[in-house]
């Protein structure tokens, strides 16, 4: 049969990565291997998967034609070698947990607290890192479960379960002079050209578009930071509603009200892990802990047409 589970996996690597040089350096084997072994699948398919010039190789049509399927056939293989190894592995003895810094007041201790009755020598370490480092922490196998907002893009590599919804609300300092001046109400595009406190990466590429809205940022990984920056009259923020509205009833924060729409900011939570990695009984454990959440709002059944 002309298709393996390794020229599948070379095969894809050259389509990802656009040369042979870059294919063995992200599976580890000399560029003179990934060629051999592409021209071997070719030969046996009798068809031309690539291209090659003096710097890169392009797919044909066919490798085109033949990816979707090549990419659920590793898919697959990743996941039965992850069941596989999982049927031999009982309680992992260090659990670690990433979590995106907005989501710290959201109620994920709870689900730990039964983890820590049923499981009690299992160790946990709880991280807290901005999305993208959080995402990065996972798939280098420096976490095993990561609690973050929605991802624009899916990954091949990752599996997720959703949990809920979580409110972000737009706040500013009552002392900040343009909240007095407006008394707090806004126009979006007011915002534009003031001081947005976000809680980012500070790598570009990491920034959730999503969250942010002015042209003026001060960048920070902590919800706490954030807060105090807010607090101080320094800019104003989108800030998880249930660590907001205490000190909006308090008159320490006000809620920025926009003239035209919502101040309110709706993103999606989800547990994520690596699907071609096994998991111990700690890990699959508190995923479906984490389903029992309480504070997250649920997504609304979807209504048949």
């Amino acid at each position: 049969m002309a298709f393996s589970s390794d020229n599948i996996a070379v095969f894809l690597a050259v389509l990802d990565h656009g040369s042979f040089s870059a294919a063995a350096r992200a599976l580890g084997r000399v560029p003179s291997a990934v060629s051999m072994a592409v021209a071997q699948l070719e030969a046996e398919l009798d068809l031309t998967l690539f291209e090659r010039s003096s710097r890169e190789v392009r797919p044909t049509e066919s490798a085109r034609a033949l990816e979707p399927e090549a990419r659920q056939m590793a898919g697959q293989l990743r996941r039965l070698q992850a069941h596989a190894l999982s049927l031999h592995r009982g309680l992992e003895r260090r659990l670690t947990l990433a979590i995106a810094p907005e989501l710290l007041s959201a109620p994920w201790s709870e689900p730990l607290a039964r983890l820590a009755q049923e499981f009690p020598s299992l160790e946990v370490d709880v991280l807290s890192a901005p999305q993208d480092a959080a995402l990065r922490m996972l798939h280098d196998g420096a976490v095993q479960l990561a609690l973050l907002y929605e991802r624009p893009k899916v990954n091949d590599h990752e599996s997720f379960q959703e949990l809920g919804s979580e409110l972000l609300v737009a706040v500013i300092s009552p002392r900040h002079p343009l909240a007095l001046e407006r008394n707090g109400s806004f126009r979006l595009e007011d915002l534009v050209d003031l001081r947005q406190i976000a809680i980012v990466s500070s790598e570009p590429e990491g920034i959730d578009q999503r969250v942010l809205i002015s042209r003026k940022l001060w960048r920070t990984d902590s919800h706490l930071a954030a807060l105090g920056l807010v607090r101080s009259g320094l800019g104003w923020a989108y800030l998880p509603r249930r660590l907001a509205q205490p000190l909006i009833a308090s008159g320490e924060l006000l809620a920025v009200a926009f003239a035209h729409m919502s101040n309110e900011l709706r993103l999606w939570v989800d547990v994520v892990w690596r699907n071609d990695r096994p998991q111990g009984l700690g890990a699959r454990r508190l995923i479906a802990l984490l389903q029992d959440i309480e504070g997250l709002e649920p997504r609304p059944p979807a209504v048949a047409l």
